[in-house]
């Protein structure tokens, strides 16, 4: 294929961008790289857009469409001004739904895209390549954005989207028929038949099938689900990009689907079950879930810690495990547990953060949150690497964690058996710091919370670390 200057310089940019996207990925392995990662990446994405909007005003051929022109920059302006907007003023514990919500977005656009194009060859047949890439991106997109749009209820709380696994009538047997549905619309295209009714068919199958797959998933799994459908959603764009012919975009997706495949099996090993387990299984049930065991847990009784007797422990010990979990997001109080750490190592203590992977309701939750109150990243210790020390930890302080430290994982019978936790029931001495003896998403009663160890202090996370602060240097 003969190309024109045009052609070579846009391309040439289309490269850097796709190269800045890989290394921006690079950079996001590590927390202290993450946010010039992300720079980069948004670089990238800026060149790519900038150089695709020169290529459509001077390319050969092309004729000024003012119309056309004034819808993409409304566009631009709206959907990038109120991203801007609502990343910059959401809650860290709203993260996870805007995210879900991004995925919803990013996996609707795409299949628009397809759709668009496949209208587009009325009273024509599309060859067997554009035919797969579209139908694929009508597929995937569509169920990327149902599906992320009940996540996104789901970690809202909202009525018609319980955290809850809410089974829908019919069951699997449903699913298995929109699936079929879908395949057989697909198949029915492939062989080169153009029917805009069958489209649309598989366009309704899988946005009903997003639906029924991600109901049916309680709370608990929603970081795996969010991880999921992020693969998704880059599967979708990298589809739209065989369907324009547009290398930037099949690079960019191909990106975003393969490191998302990559996290979500990271996601579900560290939860010890497999992808299909967690899609079809039904666990984490939120508060209708019965807990496996007597309330309270076996063999034991909640023992209660004063705040003093919690602040001479922490203030006299060696060394300290820091374990947050959602409820210190809830509470906003990041800047609190930082500044009692800072604290406690002018006293000469050791202290650590322990950083389960499913912490918290998305990936890397916890690192996010630490990282805005400017925790050291030394000091962020992986769940792998943290657990033999907890052996030698004077005192391990749990701050509105629960699922990931109920040794109930290590016994069979139990919803959340197999589970890989945080070893906090080995620390020498345990503070559990939570407004009341509520239950996690997996919804079964914290056996380390029995644990002759254990102190419970009952207080809302950011208060309670201000009183704990305060009466660690009153000592």
């Amino acid at each position: 294929m003969d190309l024109t200057p045009l052609d070579a310089i846009v391309r040439l940019i289309w490269l850097a961008g796709a190269v800045g996207f890989v290394i921006g990925l690079s950079q996001m392995n590590s927390p202290a790289t993450a946010r010039t990662g992300n720079l980069i990446s948004a670089s990238g994405m800026a060149m790519a857009i900038g150089a695709t909007a020169l290529y459509l005003l001077v390319r050969p051929g092309s004729t000024f469409n003012m119309t056309g022109w004034i819808i993409i920059l409304v566009g631009i302006a709206v959907g990038g001004g109120y991203g801007l907007y609502s990343a910059r003023t959401v809650k860290m514990t709203a993260m996870p739904q805007l995210v879900s919500l991004f995925n919803a977005v990013g996996g609707g656009a795409a299949a628009l895209i397809a759709i668009d194009e496949y209208l587009r060859h009325q009273g024509t047949v599309p060859g067997l390549q554009e035919n797969v890439a579209t139908v694929l991106d009508i597929a995937i997109g569509s169920i990327t954005f149902t599906g992320s749009l009940i996540a996104s209820g789901k970690l809202m709380g909202l009525r018609i989207t319980p955290s809850r696994p809410v089974m829908i009538p019919g069951g699997r047997l449903v699913t298995i028929v929109l699936a079929v549905v879908a395949i057989a619309g697909a198949g029915y295209l492939f062989t080169g038949n153009y029917n805009v009714a069958v489209m649309v068919a598989i366009l309704a199958a899988s946005l009903i099938f997003g639906i029924t797959l991600a109901m049916p998933i309680g709370g608990a799994d929603m970081p795996v689900v969010i991880s999921l459908l992020n693969s998704f959603t880059g599967t979708a764009v990298a589809m739209a990009g065989f369907v324009l012919n547009n290398p930037v975009l099949i690079i960019a997706g191909a990106l975003v689907g393969a490191s998302g495949a990559i996290l979500t099996k990271l996601m579900a090993d560290a939860m010890n079950r497999s992808i299909l387990n967690i899609m079809i299984g039904g666990f984490g049930g939120g508060d209708s879930t019965v807990s496996s065991v007597g309330a309270g847990g076996p063999g034991g009784s909640v023992r209660e810690v004063s705040l003093d007797d919690a602040a001479i422990q922490l203030a006299y010990a060696s060394s300290v495990i820091v374990v947050p979990g959602y409820g210190l997001a809830v509470a906003q109080a990041q800047h609190a547990c930082r500044e009692l750490a800072d604290i406690l190592e002018h006293r000469g203590v050791e202290v650590r953060y322990a950083i389960h992977p499913v912490a918290g309701r998305m990936p890397g939750h916890m690192n996010v949150l630490l990282a805005e109150a400017n925790v050291p990243y030394p000091q962020l210790w992986e769940m792998e690497d943290i657990n033999p020390e907890f052996n030698r930890c004077d005192v391990a302080l749990v701050i509105g964690a629960n699922d990931v430290t109920n040794p109930a994982a290590r016994r069979p019978g139990s919803p959340v058996s197999g589970m890989p936790i945080l070893d906090v029931d080995h620390a020498k001495s345990i503070i559990v710091m939570k407004r009341s003896m509520g239950r996690g998403y997996a919804g079964i009663d914290n056996e380390l919370y029995v644990n002759p160890k254990t102190g419970m202090l009952f207080k809302d996370a950011k208060a309670g670390l201000a009183e704990l602060i305060a009466a660690v240097k009153g000592l």
